[in-house]
């Protein structure tokens, strides 16, 4: 039995790096992966979604669309949910070359 990697697997049934659907499937990823982060420390913190949106200044819903990724969420509150999750937020941005047709 032939086994491929996770990387062929996106490959094939997403396109690779660059085709649309690729791109909307990792980008939303990145989204959900950092939703489960929020939540998680949330949890690691004994806090209710209560508590944090208390903490941040948004009300409990906020916090539970975020966790959930069923809403948008401005950086200013993104920051300040790390900030009263006492963890830092770190991010690398690269620069990427488009060529236009």
């Amino acid at each position: 039995m032939k086994t491929i990697g996770l990387s062929e697997l996106k490959d094939k049934s997403l396109g690779k790096i660059g085709a649309h659907k690729r791109d909307k499937y990792e980008h939303d990823l990145k989204i959900e992966i950092l939703a489960e982060h929020i939540k998680q420390l949330r949890i690691e913190r004994n806090l209710t979604q209560e508590e944090l949106g208390a903490l941040v200044g948004v009300q409990r819903a906020q916090i539970s669309k975020i966790e959930n990724n069923t809403g948008n969420i401005t950086l200013s509150t993104l920051l300040k949910i790390f900030s009263a999750l006492n963890a830092s937020i770190k991010y690398k941005i690269k620069k990427q070359e488009y060529e236009l047709s």
